[in-house]
């Protein structure tokens, strides 16, 4: 019976986000009680925490890192979903700093510096952060970043990450610059 509640879950999503969640459909199959915990992953991030502009960021970062496209998508479809403006998202997606705003710019940079690992670059921007946002805003920053590249790594790992595609924002095609890990 869980599993056909979870099969419905799926359906939905897939319907909802025009995505194709095969992979999920593989973890349902090889273990439910696995999907159980996988498809609560989405709320452990507090979206009220920091602007919808800022996650978005972090989480677009996030994905590009892992996926060349159909998870980079569905990001930007939620993201939109969320309140993140379209000229936004494709600043985002073109790296166009200027274009960004100030909390989408502080959160993609917050997020490249993270990938990178340049401690540098990263304390002052976490401290920036926290200034705007307090912990709960960098909470949500480094939740947002940790869950976008999650489900491209499993769906690679799991042999369903071979699909490339273009990405559209509000039904407009939109180049998407690789994540350079420098900050």
């Amino acid at each position: 019976m869980l599993k056909a509640i979870f099969t419905r879950v799926i359906d939905r999503f897939e319907r909802r986000w025009r995505y194709d969640a095969s992979y999920m459909r593989h973890i349902l199959r090889g273990s439910p009680a696995s999907f159980a915990r996988f498809s609560v992953i989405p709320f452990v991030v507090d979206r009220r925490a920091a602007p919808a502009e800022a996650l978005a960021a972090a989480g677009i970062v996030g994905t590009i890192a892992e996926d060349c496209g159909p998870c980079t998508q569905i990001s930007v479809d939620m993201a939109a979903a969320g309140g993140a403006r379209p000229e936004v998202l494709r600043a985002i997606l073109a790296g166009d700093e200027a274009a960004m705003g100030d909390d989408a710019r502080l959160a993609w940079r917050f997020a490249r510096a993270s990938l990178a690992r340049d401690l540098d670059a990263v304390d002052p921007l976490r401290e920036e952060v926290v200034r705007r946002w307090g912990d709960r805003g960098l909470v949500a920053l480094s939740l947002s970043l940790m869950t976008a590249r999650m489900y491209p790594t499993v769906k690679y790992a799991l042999g369903y990450g071979r699909t490339c595609s273009k990405v559209t924002v509000a039904g407009r095609e939109t180049a998407v610059a690789p994540v350079a890990l420098a900050a």
